[in-house]
């Protein structure tokens, strides 16, 4: 794992399928597509489970005011047809990024030890990177509870 970025850091570049949203059923994109634009990349441990339901939902609820306001992207390990799923399921109208590799996770730093019902694994920390249009890390948002993100996202965003 790299060491834990910082805000004013340069967002490590990364290249993934991107599913949903003006992608479809599938696109490779980057962060140098993004270039002069604010982006979100939230990252998430799983589709279709309760707390990333319900940040997923929270973001298309709101969608109506982020949408002008930032590129975003969810991203986790899932696969692209697993993606496509919970985008289907939950009418989500923003991309979702498949990194089974998990390279953008852990460059990222979010690739961690975590422990449930006494048990440790690894697995993704719901974090939040908010990339400024230079490309740099202008907001982190670490252990993210699923339903406060919305509002720390937006008042990231209204900052801008």
């Amino acid at each position: 794992m790299s060491a834990q970025l910082s805000t004013g850091d340069p967002a490590p570049d990364f290249s993934a399928m991107a599913v949903g949203g003006p992608y479809g059923d599938g696109k490779k994109v980057s962060l140098s597509d993004f270039r002069g634009s604010n982006l979100v990349l939230y990252f998430y441990p799983k589709d279709d489970t309760p707390g990333c339901t319900m940040q997923a939902c929270g973001l298309r609820d709101a969608w109506g005011d982020l949408k002008s306001r930032a590129v975003v992207f969810g991203v986790s390990a899932d696969t692209s047809q697993s993606h496509r799923k919970f985008i289907d399921k939950f009418n989500l109208p923003f991309p979702l990024l498949s990194d089974t590799d998990r390279k953008i996770v852990n460059d990222y730093g979010v690739w961690v030890e975590k422990t449930f019902m006494g048990k440790k694994h690894m697995g993704i920390e719901r974090t939040t990177f908010v990339i400024d249009p230079e490309g740099r890390i202008s907001a982190i948002f670490r252990k993210v509870k699923p339903d406060q993100h919305v509002r720390l996202l937006e008042e990231a965003l209204a900052a801008k």
